[in-house]
C-alpha cells in the first residue's frame, strides 16, 4: 500500500504560509482555486496581498511582522 502524500504548511518569518503537498483550496462560496498539484503555494498572512488568498510579497513593504514558534 502506498502512503498518502503529506501536506506541510510552513509559517515563514514575517511572510506567508508556504504549503507543499496536494491540497484543495476552497473559497467561502465553495469555489475551488486552481492550485498546481506539483508545486508549493504561498498563502497571504499579512492581509495586504492583491492576489489573496495567495501571497504577492506585499508583506515586504507593509511592515508585517510575525515570527511565531511552536511550543516545545
Amino acid at each position: 500500500m502506498t502512503p498518502e502524500p503529506q501536506v506541510e504548511i510552513k509559517v515563514r518569518d514575517d511572510g506567508p504560509y508556504k504549503v507543499t503537498g496536494p491540497v484543495r483550496l476552497v473559497d467561502a462560496d465553495g469555489g475551488v482555486f486552481d492550485v498546481p498539484a506539483d508545486r508549493a503555494i504561498a498563502l497571504c498572512r499579512c492581509g495586504h496581498s492583491r492576489t489573496k488568498p495567495f501571497c504577492d510579497a506585499s508583506h515586504k513593504t507593509s511592515g508585517f511582522s510575525s515570527c511565531p514558534r511552536a511550543a516545545a
